[in-house]
């Protein structure tokens, strides 16, 4: 992927993996419900990409509240992609699949439990293309439509890195700053998470999400999503419970500009504490 576009890290701000609180009558020390998009619980992770080895830490904490809770998740992307990765590095569009690690992501989320309205903070940087993005968005559950639940999200964040060069030309020497780092502008998120319960331990999930620019410099809110203003990106996730605590998923990141068979694959395995 070319330096002068927001990594598809980016355009995927917020993935299926994230997790908030059920809004169950549930204590802390039970155990979760790891199919809902809006459970929180200590955690640990890793996941077999075509990028490399994800791995995954979530802890939850202690918020203050009788009403909310919170977690933070840290995670760590695509390493030893080439070594182990299944893209091919010889194909220009998969250049940077490398051995050493693509980005690094941390989130915190907080929840409350009296009306499943829920708050996240999301920061990323991807090393290959080094850009990276802050953002903070709200996430509501809706009442269960029978076998369908439903998560409308919406946010707003700001974009920073290497100096970005309009798809028209330029030289970065002479665009970039003298520290080489920017502050892009600022964009927005809307989208949707939702969960469909084949059966107890079985579901899948389809997460759309639009983002685009909204202020910021001119190659920013022309150029900074895949060389446009705005994207529309898509996530799909297949998911089995193998334990009460423990589950596998796999799960597909694109975009209206990339094919599914381009875009970001993974399989992952989740334990919860």
């Amino acid at each position: 992927m070319k330096k002068n576009r927001i990594s598809l890290a980016l355009c995927a701000l917020i993935s299926s993996s994230l997790s908030f609180v059920s809004v169950a009558e549930e204590t802390e020390s039970d155990v979760q419900d790891m199919s809902d998009p809006l459970a929180v619980y200590t955690q640990a992770g890793f996941g077999y990409t075509d990028k490399g080895l994800n791995l995954k830490i979530g802890q939850t904490y202690d918020t203050g509240s009788d009403i909310t809770m919170g977690m933070n998740v840290l995670e760590i992307k695509g390493i030893a992609g080439g070594a182990i990765g299944f893209r091919d590095s010889d194909d220009p569009q998969f250049a940077n699949v490398d051995d050493s690690i693509d980005s690094i992501r941390f989130r915190n989320f907080t929840v409350d439990l009296t009306n499943g309205r829920g708050a996240q903070v999301d920061i990323s940087w991807d090393f290959d293309s080094n850009q990276g993005s802050a953002s903070y968005s709200f996430i509501q559950a809706l009442p269960k439509m029978g076998m369908f639940n439903f998560y409308p999200l919406a946010g707003l964040g700001v974009a920073a890195g290497e100096e970005l060069v309009p798809e028209t030309g330029g030289d970065l020497d002479a665009d970039q700053l003298r520290d080489r780092y920017n502050m892009h502008g600022t964009f927005y998120v809307a989208g949707m998470y939702s969960k469909m319960q084949i059966t107890d331990k079985f579901w899948l999930n389809y997460n759309p999400m639009y983002l685009g620019s909204i202020s910021g410099s001119s190659t920013f809110k022309d150029f900074g999503f895949e060389g446009d203003d705005s994207v529309f990106a898509h996530e799909f996730a297949a998911s089995y419970q193998i334990t009460p605590r423990a589950n596998v998923r796999y799960f597909a990141n694109w975009t209206e500009n990339t094919d599914f068979t381009d875009g970001d694959h993974r399989i992952e395995f989740n334990y919860q504490f």
